[in-house]
């Protein structure tokens, strides 16, 4: 595959990721689908378990999504610039401290956003855990399903 095509790859598994962050948009299956792209192209033995373990773990991650309270958007105070934190700190967080890093780096994203809006550690935890409680959790589940696959990608470029 061309550096070309893996860069197409790459710009929509991000794509995905970021879609995982906006209601409305199948962020999950933008990464996916660039999954099967690259294993459609590479037809190699590590690319088509990558592809059979991501969609394994993607329609699971899905099934978790469906059991897990609906999301409450309206009336928490969900802004962009949180979204955009929360996003950021489970991305670096999962550079840093690979796959365990992703879960206190979007609480921290939260936080952060919410402690520089309203000023204080007390109202911040207190947002935050409104935020997490409404809709954190669901989002959390399918961001972290989405930087595993995008994670396993990136290892099979790289090493494989």
């Amino acid at each position: 595959m061309g550096v070309w095509q893996l860069l197409m790859v790459g710009l929509v598994m991000l794509l995905g990721l970021l879609g995982v962050l906006v209601p409305g948009v199948p962020g999950r299956w933008l990464v996916w689908a660039a999954m099967l792209w690259w294993s459609l192209h590479e037809q190699t033995g590590l690319a088509w378990v990558l592809l059979v373990g991501s969609t394994v773990l993607l329609l699971v991650d899905q099934v978790v999504v469906w059991l897990l309270p609906p999301r409450r958007i309206r009336g928490v105070g969900i802004t962009r610039r949180m979204v955009v934190s929360a996003g950021a700190g489970a991305v670096l967080g999962f550079i840093l401290l690979p796959v365990v890093g992703a879960v206190p780096g979007f609480i921290g994203g939260i936080y952060g956003s919410e402690r520089r809006r309203l000023g204080g550690h007390g109202p911040a935890v207190a947002s935050t855990r409104a935020v997490m409680r409404a809709v954190g959790t669901s989002v959390l589940v399918e961001l972290f399903a989405c930087l595993l696959v995008v994670g396993a990608w990136l290892g099979a470029v790289i090493w494989g």
